[in-house]
């Protein structure tokens, strides 16, 4: 398993959840290094209602399991629509991801300082579909306004979690999206 040494001695983490999936391996290394992190699902991107409703059940059947706690934050995704507003035409991993991911650590950064947090960090980053570089970049950007909070960045793919995401995919028989959950990735695939 994975030896973690976020940026600080915080063994308390807000982890902006995406996914069952790509959280199962993270929180279990989280876990491991005995960090306990309170799981933040926060996806107005996710289309359709239908698909956001299936993946957060998901994330909570698996949540409630390690006896985490969980905060299910609002889906906007009207809200999320106005944010990408321009870059709907934009290729996947291009600039609309850049600002799909903004938006969503935003808030998470946002939550993190009204709730005693100083450390944050995320599964998009244990995605092979997502670009590492423009999540660390939001990450960043969205923990900038907040001087107690820090983005942890961290490669969520290394040291065999790839792997175990897929061994617990199938342990847990997760629903296992087959988009990234926005329509216009959807209209790709």
């Amino acid at each position: 398993m994975l030896r973690l040494t976020p940026p600080h001695a915080e063994r308390s983490v807000l982890l902006h959840s995406c996914c069952a999936p790509c959280s199962s391996a993270v929180i279990e290394c989280m876990l491991a290094n005995d960090i306990r992190p309170t799981v933040y699902y926060y996806n107005p991107n996710i289309y359709p209602r239908e698909e956001y409703e299936t993946r957060k059940a998901e994330a909570i059947r698996f949540v409630e399991s390690l006896r985490l706690d969980f905060v299910d934050a609002d889906y906007d995704h009207a809200g999320w629509r106005a944010g990408i507003a321009g870059l709907e035409h934009e290729p996947e991993r291009g600039n609309r991801c850049l600002q799909c991911f903004l938006l969503r650590l935003t808030e998470a950064a946002r939550y993190a300082a009204s709730h005693g947090f100083t450390l944050f960090t995320t599964t998009l980053a244990a995605s092979r579909w997502k670009r590492l570089d423009q999540i660390n970049e939001a990450g960043r950007q969205a923990a900038a306004p907040y001087p107690s909070v820090t983005f942890w960045e961290q490669n969520w793919r290394k040291g065999g979690l790839q792997e175990r995401r897929n061994e617990l995919l199938r342990e847990y028989a997760f629903y296992n999206q087959p988009y990234c959950g926005c329509e216009f990735t959807m209209k790709t695939t």
